[in-house]
């Protein structure tokens, strides 16, 4: 299951920019996860759900999955077709010449943070008065 080893990369990821930037709680991560990645969005849920739970900053953060369509150019007439729907075999031209483009990847798009509250004003005195 490279799910989990998957997950820990994100989430030693999330938690370097963090550090980076100040943030003491995370609330979510959005993935951009290639079609034809080989993740199991299923089991990277549940590798998420229980790894965030072992993290101060990250307990409770949601894991959101933006599918990347998979997308296979064919070198002999150029077309650029769905790769899931039509294999390695060009619908166009029905040659085997071809290479995924798009698909397989796994990138960190979004992280999200609680917004910060506005600090209540400390000065009570009515407006124009000294």
């Amino acid at each position: 299951m490279h799910e989990l080893g998957i997950v820990f990369h994100i989430i030693r990821s999330v938690e370097d920019v963090a550090r980076q930037n100040n943030v003491r709680r995370v609330t979510a991560v959005t993935l951009e996860l290639g079609e034809v990645s080989g993740v199991l969005e299923d089991y990277l849920q549940d590798c998420w759900n229980w790894a965030v739970s072992k993290s101060d900053l990250m307990r409770g953060a949601r894991l959101q999955v933006a599918v990347i369509p998979a997308k296979t150019l064919c070198e002999d007439c150029g077309m650029v077709y769905p790769t899931v729907a039509h294999g390695r075999t060009c619908p166009g031209c029905g040659s085997g010449h071809t290479h995924l483009i798009q698909g397989n990847e796994t990138m960190i798009r979004d992280i999200t943070v609680p917004q910060e509250e506005e600090p209540e004003p400390t000065d009570s005195s009515a407006p124009g008065e000294p």
